[in-house]
């Protein structure tokens, strides 16, 4: 059974319904999507006490303001926002009780990008090709394939009990610094560089406007292509984390909604790192450092072990 529990009275810029991603049907050119921040997405959910996969919203810079038409409990995780019930601040990475009539409202982003806001019994929506996440480019998944509009119900599953009342310890929510160092292991192109190369690895490269969840563009000192190199490739898959060089030698760093491109690929973000590419705003500080397929398995490894180890107390 489902229940309504928030009508949007203000959506913000970007808030959609996200999983942890739609995935077997890349060849068809339908792209994982899901929550860009894995991290925060499954502490939400955790906090409610739904399975880490379930849907929720996420937010971009700004969220939404919301009437509460049921009793529940909600979290918000992410990037670093102030919070309101009914006017009154509340705290982040926490379990929080709502109750019908309030109204619950997400400020801007001071750093971070992305917030998650989790309901207790998890956001319904119909599944397409088993996943509820929304891919608004083709019209899939979440709230009418759509972002969020003003008069929009949400829906969630009712819980039998209502979850003990936590809060994530404070060692372990991340800080979303404007200066960010990105781990990565060579392309399936770094050979098309030379010289291009180490000025990726040696350079500042600043975030753009122009990055959404397709992808993040960067600039700074051009890449330089060897003279004999082609300035693009025949289109082939790409996976999130890949760093494309368009001809302008600008980095491009992809996520999860695009499954092909004709850029030479200079370099691949790791997994564990891929959360921190989720939070970057405008202005962001990157430099890039390139390790072995061993390291970045390793990495790999130590992020899920830290993530089965990660703490909570009673709020």
């Amino acid at each position: 059974m489902i229940r309504d529990v928030f009508e949007i009275q203000y959506p913000g810029p970007m808030t959609t319904i996200q999983d942890m991603g739609r995935f077997g049907f890349r060849k068809y050119g339908i792209p994982v999507s899901g929550a860009l921040d894995r991290f925060s997405s499954s502490v939400a959910n955790r906090l409610v006490g739904n399975p880490m996969h379930a849907p929720l919203l996420e937010t971009t810079f700004l969220g939404p303001r919301m009437l509460a038409l049921s009793d529940c409990v909600i979290s918000l995780t992410g990037a670093s926002v102030n919070l309101k019930i009914n006017q009154r601040e509340k705290p982040l990475w926490s379990t929080l009780k709502v109750r019908a009539g309030d109204v619950v409202s997400v400020g801007p982003a001071k750093s971070g990008v992305r917030s998650y806001l989790a309901i207790g019994g998890g956001v319904w929506s119909p599944t397409v090709m088993g996943s509820s996440s929304t891919f608004v480019a083709a019209g899939l998944g979440g709230f009418q394939g759509r972002n969020l509009q003003e008069g929009d119900r949400i829906q969630a599953g009712f819980q039998e009990e209502v979850p003990p009342m936590l809060a994530l310890d404070d060692k372990f929510i991340p800080c979303f610094d404007h200066q960010v160092i990105l781990r990565s292991v060579q392309g399936p192109q770094a050979d098309y560089f030379d010289e291009g190369l180490q000025t990726f690895v040696s350079s500042v490269y600043v975030t753009t406007p122009g990055a959404d969840r397709m992808g993040v563009r960067l600039h700074g000192p051009p890449m330089e292509f060897r003279s004999q190199s082609k300035r693009t490739i025949v289109s082939e898959p790409s996976l999130p984390g890949c760093v494309q060089a368009p001809p302008d030698g600008q980095p491009i760093i992809l996520l999860v909604e695009q499954t092909i491109g004709g850029y030479a690929k200079i370099a691949t973000v790791i997994s564990a790192d891929l959360d921190l590419v989720a939070q970057l705003r405008p202005g962001d500080q990157v430099n890039f450092v390139i390790v072995s397929l061993a390291q970045a398995r390793t990495a790999r490894m130590d992020s899920e072990l830290g993530r089965q180890s990660i703490k909570f107390h009673v709020s």
